[in-house]
């Protein structure tokens, strides 16, 4: 399975990349993240695993580790995760500036078991529209908090410049 969402953030890279990382929040940021447990010390970066809870299909709990397997802030990262003997490897992208970020994601599946050689390729083509919609609306989630705290940010360095001296 191979899937590429591209969404466009009225935020700095640094912001958008900040919050996309911030996996402390990401329950509160994201909708249906139910619970992220982070299982290692220290600043998040490569190296770094989570557990992830989140609803999936009509409000069933699904629970999943990943890792981090590169981090190039605030340019790009990779979590890479296996489930049910398929491994997962997911690629976020982001190029821009002050004002506006462009955020690719690249996602892509391989079996890595025989139980995901024989299930892998008809499970990826029948998940694939639920994976998508899912992911869209993590990103909207993101896209909505990125933009909100752009907004605040911009609004105080503008009260800021604008204050009398």
């Amino acid at each position: 399975m191979h899937l590429v969402l591209e969404e466009t953030i009225a935020a700095s890279v640094t912001i958008v990349f900040s919050v996309f990382t911030d996996l402390s929040h990401a329950a509160e940021n994201i909708t249906s993240i139910t619970k992220l447990e982070v299982l290692d010390k220290g600043p998040v970066g490569k190296g770094t695993r989570f557990r992830e809870t989140r609803v999936v299909f009509k409000n069933k709990e699904a629970t999943q580790e990943m890792e981090i397997t590169a981090f190039d802030a605030p340019r790009s990262y990779t979590v890479e995760g296996t489930s049910c003997g398929v491994q997962y490897v997911t690629v976020y992208e982001f190029n821009g500036g002050q004002r506006e970020t462009k955020v690719t994601m690249t996602t892509s599946s391989r079996p890595v078991s025989l139980i995901g050689r024989i299930t892998g390729p008809l499970m990826g083509w029948m998940v694939k529209g639920t994976l998508e919609k899912a992911m869209a609306a993590d990103h909207a989630d993101l896209k909505g908090y990125c933009e909100a705290r752009h907004a605040a940010l911009s609004e105080g360095t503008s009260a800021e410049s604008s204050a009398p001296q």
